[in-house]
């Protein structure tokens, strides 16, 4: 690739150096990027076609080992692998410059650099590419932290599917437990489609009072209420050209839904204080933990909008139903974490994998990986054992709930469910909330729903 058709960030906590690169690259480069925060990286390259990435290595000025930079460097490898990395630092010995190679870094920079011999670095870089960059097979897919892995047939049968329908424009439903990693297909399918290079905006809309879902969804002028303190673009206008992810969409209410469907059957919106209509070219995938017979219901969801934004559904299948993952999951947690808290590589022992086989894993994906971050968090030795692995306090505190049957209602469960763990914290909405994976809004909407 020629230098002056890429885009560049540059991720380095020095206002200075930040300075300097950008004077040095605004007219060599398509596109410079500059971030202090690393903990934005996976942001910008999700709303951005990076092409390579100067990291410094020391985010922290009492701390200046290079594991910082060795931690941001596998994250950025494991979420874009084709994406060259030049690390940067002030401190040129040759270790810590073995070690980023061998962690995946394409060349090693010491600070101060050499103007001349930096632009070619990155040209030189840049000029081995091979060609453009190609998708990511789904099982490999990652969003966030966590990667979808699976081995499981549940698991290929979803991958297959994916496969066929991520390189169109269908709208898509994901159903889905809590905790299954509904938001994360989302993402993998956003990177297999053709807008891949193009942004992936997540909104959780069932948190979303009335007046926050239009001006979050749909934008504001300044002055259309009380805060409107600026123009403000919605997420629908974010989102062109590429991927919107509506999460939580069962929860949102019937006037909601109806405000919704306009939009996405004129393919236009109108942000709140303007009549002006603004066309909208955006890929559509909504997710919700309400089974779809349920969501059916007329008195709580219009059958039209189902209709609009179910053009092909997956269903997340709960852990329970493909165990056989559970190893290749808790691995590969226990290797992220290991690497998040500078630990050496760890493993399991075959005690413990048994014993995470034999849980049952009501919060799904979700709970196995915090699962595994405290155990690694408070391992002593780098084989995990079964007394390092302590499941969730939710999870065990509830064994007095009803089991599904016939005769109990899934929203019987769902309502018993909250009102145990609000009495385990005395009515401490926030506390339960967090025990429960919901938001604050989430809980208090099913608070109003069961009249508790």
């Amino acid at each position: 690739m020629i230098l002056k058709k890429a885009t560049v960030l540059v991720v380095d906590d020095d206002i200075d150096v930040l300075t300097a690169v950008k004077l040095l690259l605004k007219t060599e480069v398509h596109e410079i990027i500059t971030e202090k925060n690393p903990e934005n990286i996976n942001s910008i390259l999700t709303r951005n076609q990076v092409d390579l990435v100067l990291l410094d290595m020391n985010f922290n000025s009492t701390m200046n080992t290079g594991n910082e930079g060795i931690y941001w460097l596998r994250k950025i490898k494991e979420w874009r692998p084709n994406v060259c990395v030049i690390m940067i630092t002030a401190y040129g010995h040759i270790d810590l410059a073995v070690r980023s190679l061998k962690e995946g870094a394409n060349d090693f920079v010491v600070k101060p650099w050499h103007n001349e011999r930096l632009l070619e670095t990155l040209s030189e870089l840049l000029d081995k590419q091979e060609g453009p960059k190609k998708p990511k097979a789904v099982a490999k897919s990652t969003a966030g932290s966590t990667a979808i892995l699976g081995e499981a047939d549940v698991m290929q049968d979803i991958f297959y599917k994916v496969n066929k329908i991520a390189p169109t424009d269908a709208n898509i439903l994901i159903l889905g437990e809590n905790g299954t990693g509904k938001d994360l297909m989302a993402k993998a399918i956003h990177e297999r489609s053709l807008r891949a290079n193009k942004p992936f905006i997540k909104v959780d809309v069932g948190a979303l009072t009335d007046t926050l879902f239009e001006s979050e969804l749909f934008g504001h002028k300044k002055g259309a209420f009380t805060d409107a303190r600026e123009d403000r673009m919605g997420r629908f206008e974010e989102a062109e050209g590429g991927t919107l992810f509506l999460d939580e969409i069962g929860n949102i209410t019937l006037q909601q839904q109806a405000k919704l469907l306009t939009i996405l059957q004129n393919r236009q919106v109108t942000r709140l204080g303007t009549n002006k209509p603004v066309d909208i070219n955006i890929r559509l995938i909504c997710a919700t933990n309400i089974p779809l017979q349920e969501l059916a219901n007329e008195n709580k969801f219009r059958k039209d909008l189902i209709y609009r934004i179910n053009t092909v559904e997956i269903t997340m299948p709960p852990l329970r139903r493909r165990t056989s993952d559970i190893p290749v999951l808790a691995r590969h947690f226990a290797k992220m974490y290991a690497a998040k808290y500078m630990k050496p590589p760890m493993d399991l022992s075959n005690q413990a994998l048994n014993k995470l086989q034999m849980y049952g894993f009501p919060g799904n994906v979700r709970e196995l990986q915090y699962t595994i971050e405290r155990a690694v968090i408070m391992a002593e030795e780098d084989v995990l054992q079964p007394d390092d692995l302590i499941f969730s306090s939710l999870e065990t505190a509830l064994p007095e709930a009803p089991q599904l049957t016939d005769n109990v209602p899934l929203s019987e469960m769902e309502k018993n469910a909250i009102l145990r763990v609000i009495e385990k914290h005395n009515g401490n909405i926030t506390r339960a909330a967090k025990e429960l994976g919901l938001t604050r809004t989430a809980l208090y909407r099913r608070l109003n729903k069961y009249d508790i």
